[in-house]
């Protein structure tokens, strides 16, 4: 199902629009939520360090491939908002290009500096087999992600996020089953549950570039698009870079604060691993709901409508903002039972140290949770070079405080930087957005 999101009521287009995503990315999340579950019960507390370490550093390198569909994506929703359907096949295909070409170079980076990655993650001696033999196997799926993430960008900028969800759903059940087969009954330990998540991200992958090739060939470029435009690679290089710069940033920041966790030892590795996982369900609809309104506000700058994107801002940040605040106080009044599905009730030190992160940064989920709109309004408008603002203004000042605090307040102080970040960003993009919505013309092409 196609979304146009210029006309009808905002808030019910937006939230048909952004359901099926949420629905699609809770699944994604399953991807890693089902290797730290069993790789936490049946493998042990070192395990689950090694495999929540991996997942920071594949969130990271996830986020360029994110960020480069992300960025293109926006560029599609205003070719569609435009009606320009040669355009838009255009860009499809110089996009295609780019992002497999970065993919290539990138996978080939990461498997020959394995170790030099392991050493920057500052990963302890317990660790640094399991997280070695994660990574050497995880790597393989990297040209998978990027192909699912392109063509899942692709019809969720025209607005179709339904049959994202479906593939996705597919590949979290195989990879759920394949982990249990793996690990828990054959009993090949962590790489098995690596093994897991690439077979059923090469599902994903398979399954959607197969329906974008047969049922949206509408989209496809034809021999009129088979040339070099630099003036098309460029619009997409400026938006993708900067996308992709803005959500690197963000997780190589998320990286640094890993490192710093990891001095800390296994027991707050494996607290930090547990704790990220429920952080990633408890925000990530307000997440998805940030990238729908980013379509929303593309469509509409395509079609010159500055008043009803306007209207959604308003409607957007109270809506974001009322789930957040319900999100929060849920997650502070269970902190130790969400824990205990992670880790065996035996290791209180580790469940004591996630409750801990989670009562100090799950009560300003608020501040992310705007912050992903901000980042999706400005990507949208074609001013992604704000959102690196942001995303720095964010990460800079998480990491400085984290380091800072770090020494004098032990974790705490980990925990304590990440809603300071937030709350900063958000103050100062929502004030340069009150200065710059009269500047909401789109420009000629």
């Amino acid at each position: 199902m196609y979304h146009d999101l210029t006309r009808g009521s905002i808030t019910r287009s937006l939230l048909l629009f952004a359901l099926p995503m949420m629905a699609g990315n809770l699944l994604q999340q399953l991807y890693n939520i089902a290797d730290t579950l069993i790789v936490g019960h049946v493998l042990g507390s070192n395990a689950l360090a090694a495999v929540g370490s991996a997942y920071t550093l594949m969130t990271f390198l996830t986020s360029i491939f994110l960020g480069l569909s992300m960025g293109s994506g926006a560029l599609f929703s205003i070719y569609q908002g435009k009606g320009d359907a040669q355009k838009l096949k255009s860009a499809v295909l110089h996009a295609f290009v780019l992002i497999l070409a970065v993919t290539v170079v990138l996978n080939v980076a990461v498997c020959l500096g394995i170790d030099w990655i392991l050493l920057f993650l500052r990963v302890p001696g317990p660790v640094w087999d399991g997280i070695r033999t994660y990574l050497s196997i995880i790597f393989l799926g990297l040209v998978a992600t990027s192909v699912y993430n392109f063509c899942a960008c692709l019809l969720r900028a025209l607005g179709n996020s339904t049959v994202p969800l479906v593939f996705l759903a597919v590949s979290a059940l195989l990879n759920i089953g394949l982990d249990l087969l793996f690990v828990a009954v054959l009993g090949w330990g962590i790489g098995g549950a690596a093994a897991a998540t690439i077979l059923a991200q090469y599902a994903s992958a398979i399954g959607i570039g197969l329906y974008v090739c047969r049922c949206c060939r509408s989209l496809l470029p034809g021999k009129e698009q088979l040339h070099f435009d630099r003036a098309m690679l460029g619009e997409i290089g400026n938006l993708s870079a900067l996308t992709c710069a803005q959500q690197s940033v963000m997780n190589f920041g998320i990286l640094m604060v890993q490192g710093l966790v990891n001095s800390f030892g296994p027991t707050v590795m494996a607290a930090f691993a547990a704790a990220v996982k429920i952080d990633s369900f408890a925000y990530l609809p307000v997440q998805d709901f940030g990238n729908a309104y980013s379509t929303f506000v593309a469509q509409n700058y395509g079609a010159g409508d500055v008043g009803r994107i306007r209207k959604g801002m308003k409607q957007c940040f109270a809506l974001s903002g009322g789930f957040c605040v319900m999100i929060s106080a849920l997650v502070w009044l269970f902190a130790a039972p969400l824990m205990g599905i992670f880790i065996n009730a035996e290791e209180t030190a580790v469940i004591a140290s996630g409750v801990q992160y989670l009562r100090v940064e799950g009560a300003f989920y608020v501040g992310i949770g705007w912050l992903f709109l901000l980042y999706g309004h400005y990507r949208a408008v074609k001013r992604p070079g704000m959102s690196v603002v942001l995303t720095v203004i964010s990460l800079g000042t998480r990491v400085l405080l984290a380091y800072g605090l770090a020494p004098h307040l032990g974790e705490t102080g980990i925990w304590m930087a990440i809603p300071i970040g937030w709350a900063l960003a958000d103050a100062v993009g929502l004030g340069y957005m009150r200065r710059s919505l009269h500047g909401l013309e789109p420009t000629a092409d």
